[in-house]
């Protein structure tokens, strides 16, 4: 029985993390706050509550990073807070379908990314991926143009939110590798916070005056999609195949289409579905290459 058990935990924790994820842009719509400000304060959030846990778990190894890993981490933290600032702004203008959709085309600049500056050969798989994706992206873009210009700017911030958490990645995957988990996202996190931060206070956005269910907004998402969310999915890559979970993680623009429609009362249009599906596939090829 125990043995069972620990063969399906993986399954199950792996499914909580991308049910969690998947309420991440239900959230931020529901707070109806201002990008840089929601950024801020879930990073904010989740910085303060992880780093008790970083200090008490991997102490030792904070103090002891190198200005190198700490250069790095700062840049793959910019690069995070810019992630944020641009996919949370992209749900202004354009719906939770295309917006989540085309942040999740991550797997494809990574890929272009390590092809282009890192020389690494990109697989025939990945290229017929790549295609597909920039196929879906074109009908999810002409469908937005139809209704507004803004929604197809809004289509727009959302894949350059994709390239900027690719970039995090990329910089990232040396440190996610000599370093344990918590030594690397806790100063990360802070690092995005401080630049939105900053951002926010430059473009004049406080965090006071919201409404009590914004503040519990802040605080879902980061408990949720930040916390549980994104740990749920690393602990499971220590179990599973990584084209499994990246596989499992295409669950993730699926279930928050469903979830704007339940919550939002947001119906995705004929474009979108189509494109959603072309672009999915093309992630899932990608993965698979």
């Amino acid at each position: 029985m125990e043995q069972t058990r620990l063969h399906w935990q993986p399954y199950l924790v792996l499914a909580l993390g991308v049910f969690t994820v998947s309420w991440g842009a239900i959230f931020i719509r529901i707070a109806a706050a201002p990008a840089l400000v929601t950024g801020a304060v879930r990073l904010t959030l989740a910085s303060l509550i992880l780093t008790p846990f970083a200090l008490w778990r991997s102490g030792r190894e904070l103090l002891h990073l190198g200005w190198a890993d700490l250069r790095l981490m700062i840049a793959s933290g910019v690069f995070l807070g810019l992630h944020f600032a641009t996919w949370i702004s992209s749900l202004a203008y354009t719906s939770v379908a295309s917006s989540v959709v085309l942040v999740s085309t991550t797997p494809l600049f990574t890929g272009l990314a390590m092809h282009f500056l890192l020389k690494e050969r990109v697989s025939s798989r990945m290229f017929v991926g790549i295609v597909l994706a920039t196929l879906g992206g074109a009908i999810i873009g002409w469908g937005d143009f139809r209704m507004s210009g803004w929604a197809l700017w809004g289509d727009v911030l959302a894949v350059v939110g994709a390239i900027m958490v690719s970039a995090y990645f990329l910089i990232g995957r040396d440190l996610g590798r000599r370093l344990s988990l918590l030594t690397y996202i806790t100063p990360t996190y802070w690092v995005a916070a401080v630049v939105l931060s900053m951002a926010g206070w430059a473009a004049r956005q406080t965090v006071g005056g919201y409404s009590p269910q914004t503040y519990w907004m802040f605080l879902l998402l980061a408990v949720g999609p930040q916390i549980i969310g994104h740990s749920s999915l690393n602990w499971a890559l220590r179990y599973l195949s990584p084209t499994f979970v990246t596989a499992a993680v295409l669950g993730e623009p699926i279930g928050s289409t469903v979830l704007a429609a339940l919550v939002l009362h947001e119906r995705p249009t004929m474009p979108e579905i189509v494109g959603s599906g072309v672009i999915l596939a093309g992630i899932y090829v990608c993965s698979r290459g």
